[in-house]
């Protein structure tokens, strides 16, 4: 399958401060974000050692990871935790012309997504946000910043659903976090080598790089018997640099909603 797309990107977030547009549109990016030369500043996020690099995306846990795309052409991350259920970014749904959050049917996720291909398109019949969660507020809780998007279809079946984390985990945790990028946004990037620095407001503090387009990306962690990667939260918020400081929703947020679903007998 070939997609075609206008080049635009929702923003990575700036906890405490509203949406940065991406692409086309000349807005400052995050204070204190020193350039690595004139010509290419660093992102908001990624710092000088930039550790991202493409990664399959039809090789574990890479394939769990999904492409969020909007009729109005902004995109994001996401990860698929259920076989009907992405988790992504809540400010990746908001539309800030309406100041209101888009439709199901106007969302649509893609598996497997590289240069333009993806081996399969799902619409998106339902969406749940956090209550608490007002992207159009001065000062929007960040640490409610996630959405969960119920497929209208199941998930490929050579697509495993990721976990979710359970319970704290220590700074010095070893982490990854992989999406599509506001300057690869073609390919999947990830930084395999971070860690977890602590919590702070709520959100899970971070070093992986990641930058504009990443948002809602999962942060992985090894599982508990060490044998694969479970979804301690998802990517929403660059802190200010030169040190990379970035912020993640613990999945702790979300899970209550997907157990009660699974309760329920919904997908």
């Amino acid at each position: 399958m070939k997609e075609t797309e206008q080049e635009h990107a929702w923003a990575w977030r700036k906890p405490g401060r509203g949406l940065m547009v991406a692409a086309g549109v000349a807005l400052a990016v995050l204070a204190g974000a020193p350039a690595v030369h004139a010509e290419r500043p660093l992102l908001p996020g990624v710092g000088p050692g930039d550790r991202r690099a493409p990664v399959d995306a039809t090789a574990e846990p890479w394939r769990s990871i999904v492409r969020v795309q909007t009729n109005l052409a902004g995109r994001c991350t996401g990860a698929l935790v259920g076989r009907r259920t992405v988790v992504t970014a809540g400010h990746c749904l908001f539309n800030p012309r309406t100041r209101r959050f888009l439709q199901a049917s106007s969302l649509h996720v893609l598996f497997g997504y590289d240069r333009g291909e993806f081996t399969r398109h799902v619409t998106v019949a339902r969406v749940a946000t956090d209550p608490a969660y007002d992207p159009a507020s001065a000062t929007p809780m960040v640490a409610a910043d996630w959405a969960v998007l119920t497929l209208s279809e199941p998930a490929p079946e050579s697509v495993p659903s990721l976990a979710l984390g359970a319970g704290q985990l220590p700074p010095g945790t070893p982490a990854m976090l992989g999406g599509y990028s506001q300057d690869r946004a073609q390919i999947l990037m990830a930084d395999r080598d971070c860690h977890l620095l602590g919590t702070s407001a709520g959100l899970l503090v971070h070093d992986c790089d990641a930058t504009r387009g990443t948002s809602g990306g999962p942060l992985l962690v090894r599982t508990a018997n060490g044998e694969g990667w479970s979804v301690a939260g998802v990517g929403v918020a660059a802190g200010p640099g030169p040190a990379v400081r970035n912020f993640a929703v613990p999945s702790a947020r979300f899970a209550a909603l997907l157990a009660k679903d699974t309760a329920a007998g919904q997908p």
